[in-house]
């Protein structure tokens, strides 16, 4: 997998990997991080019953960020009878910041 200038190399040929990395290092700056554990903010655990993923650090720095690490879970964030229309409540401040957010809760699902 390359996603920019992260790549997983893996396989059962251990031969054809270390000539791989080889063949990499002669044309680009590489680094070996050895065992892959974490990857564009996916964890990776292996097991004798596989390898599971998991996004838990993603997920608490991205309730870091937003101030809500405390917060209690709810059935609704907000009252749910009040009315919204286009022309009542504040604007954004940073629009970036909030189109940000939701680019990372996408990458959630």
């Amino acid at each position: 997998i390359v996603y920019v200038d992260d790549i997983i190399i893996s396989g059962s040929d251990s031969e054809g990997i270390a000539r791989l990395k080889l063949h990499l290092s002669k044309h680009f700056h590489t680094k070996d991080l050895g065992s892959l554990r974490y990857f564009l903010g996916i964890e990776v655990a292996r097991s004798k019953a596989g390898i599971s993923l998991c996004q838990r650090k993603y997920v608490l720095d991205l309730l870091s960020e937003t101030g809500t690490l405390g917060a209690r879970p709810v059935d609704t964030p907000m009252d749910s009878t009040v009315k919204l229309d286009a022309d009542s409540g504040d604007i954004f401040e940073d629009t970036g910041r909030y189109r940000r957010l939701v680019g990372k809760l996408i990458y959630l699902t």
